[in-house]
């Protein structure tokens, strides 16, 4: 994994990706992940991320990333 990140920064040096950009971009990706993988459940995901679940709410606001917990759909009768 290392070897990729590598490859990644150096690539987005060469295109001229400013600093405050790629940290922003990953920073959405990394949350969006975490949540996704808690089922949309924001005080998992900000126990997971380790940050407070308020801090979670205005990144997620800041992003404008989906915030609503992912709800299973109902079988069909």
């Amino acid at each position: 994994m290392k070897e990729q990140l590598v490859s990644l920064v150096n690539l987005m040096v060469e295109q001229g990706v400013r600093y405050e950009d790629a940290v922003a971009e990953f920073e959405k990706r990394f949350i969006k992940q975490v949540l996704e993988n808690n089922g949309g459940n924001q005080t998992k995901a900000a126990e997971a991320l380790g940050i407070h679940r308020n801090t979670l709410s205005r990144k997620l606001e800041e992003f404008g990333l989906d915030h609503r917990p992912k709800r299973r759909k109902r079988p069909a009768r």
